[in-house]
Order: C-alpha cells, then sequence, then structure tokens
C-alpha cells in the first residue's frame, strides 16, 4: 500500500511541476512582451527596478522562480499594474 501511495505521490508532482513550468514560460513571455512594447532593454528595465538585468533575462526564459515582490518590482520598473504581468493564458 505504501509503495502504491507513493508511486500516486510522484505521479503528482511531476504533473504539478509540468504545470508550474508552463506557467513560468506564459509569465517570462508576457513579461518580454511588456518590456519590448515599452521598448526597454533588459539593462534600462533592470534600472528602474531592484532587480538585475540578468535575474530578469532568466525569468523571460523560465529559468528562474518569480517572487511576489519580484513581480511588484517588475511592474514598478514597466510602470504596469502588478495584475498586467499575470495576464497571460494558461
Amino acid at each position: 500500500m505504501k509503495i502504491l501511495i507513493h508511486f500516486e505521490s510522484d505521479i503528482y508532482s511531476k504533473a504539478l511541476k509540468s504545470n508550474y513550468d508552463h506557467l513560468k514560460e506564459g509569465f517570462g513571455t508576457n513579461l518580454k512582451k511588456i518590456r519590448n512594447a515599452k521598448k526597454l532593454s533588459l539593462r534600462a528595465l533592470a534600472a528602474k527596478c531592484d532587480l538585475d538585468d540578468s535575474q530578469i533575462s532568466k525569468i523571460e526564459n523560465a529559468t528562474w522562480d518569480v517572487q511576489l515582490s519580484t513581480i511588484f518590482e517588475l511592474a514598478k520598473g514597466l510602470e504596469v499594474e502588478p495584475k498586467e504581468l499575470l495576464d497571460f493564458k494558461i
């Protein structure tokens, strides 16, 4: 019985990770779209918020886990409401 429960847990964990990766990709794509629409380079955006350009690049490329405080910093730098960064299809 324990083996079966462990197996189901592994399947569930893999499904969650897959969905989370999809969310990171969607967020990163949306961030890049907004940044490009505002004609900001990575460095220009980084200068407007408390993040560095390499971190923003990692977020756009879905290789960095985004925290709530980071979303607010990005919104500040882009001069948008934080909800705009989260407005993408999943």
